[in-house]
């Protein structure tokens, strides 16, 4: 894990299109400010555990989709 310290007003650069800024402290709370392509899903962690919870539950009974397709689809 990389630790940076910064500022309010500074910001980190992740690849060539995601930049974080630290946009205010208060107390133990930081406020971030997210600057990415509108293709590039962000979440909060808990909720993107959650939708991963739910993807995986949502084909947990799904043994084998092949079952699903037709078979006597024409080219």
């Amino acid at each position: 894990m990389l630790i940076l310290n910064r500022k309010p007003g500074e910001a980190i650069q992740i690849g060539e299109n995601i930049e974080l800024v630290v946009v205010s402290l208060a107390g133990e709370q930081v406020k971030l400010g997210i600057n990415a392509p509108r293709h590039i899903d962000i979440h909060r962690k808990e909720i993107y555990l959650s939708i991963q919870e739910e993807n995986n539950a949502a084909t947990k009974h799904v043994e084998d989709l092949s079952k699903l397709l037709p078979t006597n689809v024409k080219k």
